[in-house]
Parts: structure tokens; C-alpha cells; sequence
């Protein structure tokens, strides 16, 4: 019989990815910083470093509202991304392989990954694409929940789903390595993504519409095509999207997925530092070990919570990078 592992022995050998968060907005803002332990918000280096998490996708948002100067935009994130990575004293380093992810954590170092919200990035221009991938952007979202030059967002439909520059994108990003996210894309605009293109692709903060009628969430069939092609959702921890914000409810979520995807395509996208309120017992970074307890409480074994911890997004990135 196989002896009972500790939660937190499991969380600590765990290689622990979180594939969202929107903290760049704040240091943008200049209301924190990477480095100092605040009250504020739910990310900053020492919650990451208490909460277990090896590896951070940040999330560079361009908002509707300044979509006419996207391009600008995203390139003043990565800026602010940069810096406080910079001034980090090397606890954490942008990563953009796989190799570099296993790498920092064998170091006991976090690895960030540089991630675009929005196609309004690219303002009209596939060709953007390549200068974000030189800059170490390694997943990029085709919309928010407006409408852009790509395609439909879940909240505002003008193109019936993804227009013919959006297809293209999608088969760029595979060619250059970057992870599609199809977080907040119609229910139209999914469906032309996933013909577009061939490989894995990610929905990284997003809950089960089975469980939460919210427009954000993803409906069975929608799982089953992302388990199919080999990706992987992230479980949101935002109570709107999960029906009740409690911890129990996010081990609902992830309950529903692995019954109906398998348990190689379930993950955690927090949402933190973009979402108004959190769940009980997940109020910030921190608290990233909890998730391991409930699983643990739920009869997973410890190598099907390696997986959804991170073992699983690693995979994606491995065969989307290609590194």
C-alpha cells in the first residue's frame, strides 16, 4: 500500500502553474510593485513564493478602451512587466521554453510567462505578431469580451465569429509558437478557432458552463473540443464564473472537467488581480495550497494533482513551443 502524502509535500514537489493573472496593470499603474508584500490585490513575489507557484503567466490587457493604440499599449506592459522582473533580485526571470521553465524552478526561482489579452494588440497587423514573439510573448488571446479585428468576443458579436484575418492568426501563432487562449471568445468565434487551427490550445481562465450559466463559460462541448486537440482549461477562481465563492465550488469546476475532458486537460487560471472578489479560502497566492488539500480530500491521487497543479499546461506549452 502506498503510503499518504503530505498536502503540502505534494504542493512543494508539485511544479504549480497559475496560466493567468492581470497583476502588469497594476505595476502599470504604478499602485504596487513585484517585489513588496502588500495587502493589496492578490499577486506580488512573497504570496507567490508562500502560495507555492513555480511558474506565473501575466497577462498583458488591453482593454476596449484603448484599443485604437493597442499596439502602444501591450509594448508599455511588457515595459512594466520587464521592470519589475528586472528589480526582482532574480527570485523571478521571464521564461519562454520549457527548458527555461525547469530550469528556474530546479533553481528555486518562479517562472514568468509573457502572455497578450486581446488581438486589439495587433491593431489589424498579423504581422505584429512576430515583433510580440521576439519580445518572449508565448500565449495570446484573440479577443476580451469585445469584438476585434480578429473576431467576436463573448459579449459583443459583430463578424458572426472569426474573420478571415483572425483564421489567419490563429495558423500564424502555431507556425511561431504561441499558445492560443480562447478564453473570451464567442461561442462562434470558438468554434472557427478550433477549425482554424491543428494543434493544443488553451482556454485559461475560464469555468464550466454546466455548473454556472455565465456567458464567460465554457459549455461540455466546447471541453470536449479543447480535451480532443489536446489542451488544457484553467480553472477561473472568480465567484461570478464559478456560482458561489467558496473553495469547494472551484474543486466543483474541477471536478466537472475531469469527468467530462479527462483528467490530462484540467489546470488553474486564477484570474487574480482582474477579478472584483475571490473565493473563501483562495484569497490570494498564498493560499495556492489549499487547492492541493481539497483535491487531496476529494480522492485524487498525487499524480493527478501534479497534473492539474501544472503538469498538464507544461505539456501544452511543450508541444505548442515546440522547446
Amino acid at each position: 500500500m502506498t503510503p499518504a502524502i503530505a498536502p503540502q509535500t505534494l504542493h512543494r514537489r508539485a511544479v504549480v502553474v497559475d496560466l493567468h493573472c492581470d497583476t502588469v496593470l497594476e505595476w502599470f499603474a504604478g499602485r504596487r510593485r513585484l517585489a513588496r508584500r502588500t495587502r493589496r490585490g492578490h499577486i506580488d513575489l512573497p504570496r507567490l513564493q508562500e502560495g507555492g507557484v513555480d511558474v506565473q503567466v501575466f497577462a498583458m490587457y488591453v482593454a476596449p478602451a484603448e484599443a485604437r493604440r493597442g499596439h502602444a499599449r501591450a509594448l508599455e506592459l511588457i515595459d512594466a512587466f520587464r521592470r519589475e522582473i528586472a528589480a526582482s533580485s532574480g527570485h523571478i526571470a521571464q521564461a519562454t521554453t520549457v527548458a527555461e521553465i525547469a530550469s528556474l524552478v530546479a533553481a528555486g526561482r518562479i517562472a514568468a510567462v509573457l502572455a497578450i489579452e486581446s488581438g486589439d494588440a495587433l491593431q489589424g497587423r498579423a504581422a505584429r505578431l512576430e515583433e510580440f514573439a521576439r519580445l518572449g510573448v508565448r500565449v495570446l488571446s484573440l479577443t476580451w469580451n469585445n469584438a476585434t479585428a480578429l473576431g467576436d468576443g463573448v459579449l459583443e458579436e459583430q463578424y458572426g465569429g472569426l474573420t478571415p484575418l483572425g483564421r489567419r492568426v490563429v495558423r500564424q501563432m502555431e507556425e511561431m509558437g504561441i499558445v492560443l487562449d480562447v478564453s473570451h471568445l464567442s461561442r462562434k468565434a470558438f468554434w472557427d478557432a478550433v477549425k482554424a487551427g491543428r494543434g493544443p490550445f488553451l482556454a485559461t481562465h475560464s469555468d464550466a458552463a454546466a455548473l454556472c450559466g455565465h456567458a464567460r463559460n465554457l459549455d461540455d462541448a466546447q471541453l470536449r473540443a479543447i480535451a480532443d486537440r489536446g489542451g488544457v482549461v484553467g480553472v477561473n477562481f472568480y465567484p461570478d464564473f464559478l456560482g458561489e465563492g467558496t473553495l469547494p465550488r472551484v474543486l466543483d469546476h474541477v471536478d466537472h472537467m475531469a469527468r467530462v475532458m479527462g483528467i490530462d486537460h484540467v489546470g488553474l487560471g486564477s484570474d487574480f488581480d482582474g477579478i472584483r472578489s475571490v473565493p473563501r479560502g483562495l484569497e490570494d497566492a498564498s493560499k495556492m495550497p489549499a487547492v492541493t488539500r481539497g483535491l487531496l480530500r476529494r480522492g485524487y491521487s498525487a499524480r493527478q494533482i501534479r497534473k492539474i497543479l501544472g503538469e498538464n499546461a507544461l505539456r501544452v506549452f511543450r508541444e505548442v513551443w515546440g522547446q
